[in-house]
């Protein structure tokens, strides 16, 4: 039976992963298209400094040869938004001075702990602020306070709100954790949207008279059927209407309708759009992307200020993700904001 020799092009091909190999000479000898795709065409031949002109790799490609056995490196590919991130292995063929250098794809997990990272950072310096504040009362009521009644009472009441803060703040990581969790699961239960927000309403309208604001829904008359979540779904419109009362300034108007379209391009299919408007003093376009982003806030100060945390509408997103619903934001600065939320109706063959 005939045999057919099997060469280092041919193995390199047939990698799915990008893969160089380079010989003693320190040339490329061979690169499948994927590898092509990633570095460029033409650098069969070529040194390989010309492709791989990271530090931290080429120093790695020099030991591998130099005979230091298999290697690990970090590749960075500069495109797109963030650019492309690789962990690059490299091995020794045989003992014929070639190295092999695979690259693996890990922007996704570059990312996600870039993401852990920050939210780490962002959750101990949001809880560090008032846990040093109530240290420092603390300190003040055990000392120079002690028998100061007038300062006692106030510094109580300073206490009792950071330590209401930092609950709220607890309250709304563990709500993030659980919406994260259910992300992937589609819920299943017919809803009139119409109850949720009569509920929702009816829980706000205590915030709205403190304020001043007119609470003006328009709910219409026939139902606003979706599949999803009641609990979840409460959460987004109380969010989404609480900071509408609280941004959209005293003595205003917050108006919420409820609006249904045969074919939305967004959803495919029929869905029903619910509007929350608030004639406050808007949003510069600079800020709309990141809405959604943890800990992002407009007004950090103004925020705090009013008890917000920073993640409200990081859960409402993921909320939407949940629903396959969308959510966009309009707003021009000085005439006020609009928070639409798109969920697929229900039809006889959800």
């Amino acid at each position: 039976m005939a045999t057919t020799a099997v060469t280092l092009t041919d193995v390199v091909a047939a990698l799915p992963l990008p893969s160089v190999a380079i010989n003693a000479e320190e040339r490329i000898t061979v690169l499948n298209v994927p590898a092509e795709d990633l570095l460029g065409k033409g650098l069969v031949g070529r040194h390989f400094v010309t492709a791989l002109r990271q530090p931290g790799l080429v120093e790695a490609v020099e030991r591998c040869l130099a005979g230091d056995g298999p290697s690990q490196a970090r590749f960075t590919s500069v495109g797109g938004e963030h650019g492309t991130t690789y962990d690059v292995s490299l091995r020794p063929v045989g003992d014929h001075g070639i190295v092999l250098l695979s690259f693996n794809d890990v922007t996704e997990m570059a990312q996600a702990g870039q993401m852990r990272r920050d939210f780490v950072a962002n959750v101990s310096h949001e809880l560090r602020t008032p846990l040093t504040a109530l240290i420092g009362f603390i300190e003040t009521l055990q000392g120079p306070a002690r028998d100061d009644t007038a300062a006692r009472e106030r510094f109580l009441g300073i206490m009792a709100q950071e330590a209401e803060r930092m609950n709220r703040l607890v309250g709304e990581l563990l709500s993030l954790s659980r919406v994260e969790a259910e992300e992937r699961v589609r819920p299943e239960a017919p809803i009139d949207l119409r109850d949720v927000l009569r509920g929702t309403l009816r829980n706000l309208a205590p915030l709205a008279d403190d304020s001043n604001v007119t609470l003006a829904p328009t709910l219409g008359d026939a139902p606003a059927l979706v599949l999803g979540d009641a609990d979840q779904l409460v959460q987004v419109f109380t969010n989404l209407i609480e900071n509408a009362i609280k941004y959209g300034g005293r003595d205003n108007r917050v108006e919420i309708s409820v609006k249904s379209t045969a074919h939305d391009p967004a959803m495919r299919g029929p869905a029903v759009h619910i509007s929350v408007r608030d004639h406050g003093p808007g949003i510069d376009a600079i800020h709309l992307p990141r809405l959604t982003e943890r800990f992002y806030r407009v007004d950090s100060h103004r925020s705090r200020a009013l008890g917000g945390t920073g993640l409200g509408l990081a859960i409402v997103k993921h909320i939407m993700n949940r629903h396959r619903g969308r959510l966009k934001v309009t707003s021009t600065p000085g005439q006020g904001a609009e928070f639409r939320v798109i969920l697929p109706i229900k039809t006889n063959s959800a």
